[in-house]
């Protein structure tokens, strides 16, 4: 009878020391490069709100100060990006969690909570009452973590999309568009 011997486990590398703060202008680009690669079209093809450039310079003009960065060894390899924002006749403010981003390789180093307490209590502080989150039906692993750190009273909702390239106007024009470039 052949014993089989226990499986050995890589320890994982000891994190190094990290610290949330602020976004400062000079981050936008290394945040906007990291968006890019945790929010592909491939992976999320429906995704209603696009990380784009525009979408981020946006988001750090308006509410600097409820967007973070995790940095650690002079890296960033993390954001929570959020706004406060009122509804017209409500007496409310609402704390917006709009993207949150942990580098891949540190997944499950409990980045993402640290950054999510932070911005709840920078959320606390300009007078929020409610923080809403929303993330893909089909996201899991992102619904049991936002349930693992507070959230709660799921509400469904269902985003539909179209392809357009199939649509005979968009053929017919981007046919035109490229008779054009014939010249």
């Amino acid at each position: 009878m052949e014993t089989l011997s226990p499986v050995r486990r890589k320890r994982a590398k000891p994190l190094p020391s990290v610290e949330i703060r602020e976004m400062e202008l000079r981050d936008v680009p290394v945040v906007f490069e990291l968006g890019q690669k945790l929010f592909t079209a491939e992976e999320w093809p429906t995704l209603y709100r696009s990380w784009d450039d525009h979408e981020l310079a946006l988001l750090f003009s308006a509410d600097a100060e409820t967007c973070l960065v995790a940095e650690a060894d002079g890296k960033i390899i993390g954001f929570a990006l959020g706004r406060v924002t009122e509804k017209p006749r409500s007496a409310w403010r609402y704390g917006l969690l709009m993207w949150l981003g942990v580098d891949r390789r540190f997944k499950r180093s409990g980045i993402a909570s640290r950054l999510v307490r932070q911005l709840t209590g920078l959320f606390i502080d300009r007078d929020a009452r409610i923080m809403l989150v929303d993330t893909a039906a089909k996201n899991h692993a992102a619904l049991a973590f936002f349930r693992r750190n507070g959230f709660g009273q799921e509400i469904r909702h269902v985003y539909l999309s179209q392809n357009l390239e199939n649509d005979p106007r968009y053929i017919e024009r981007n046919d035109d568009s490229e008779d054009d470039t014939d010249d």
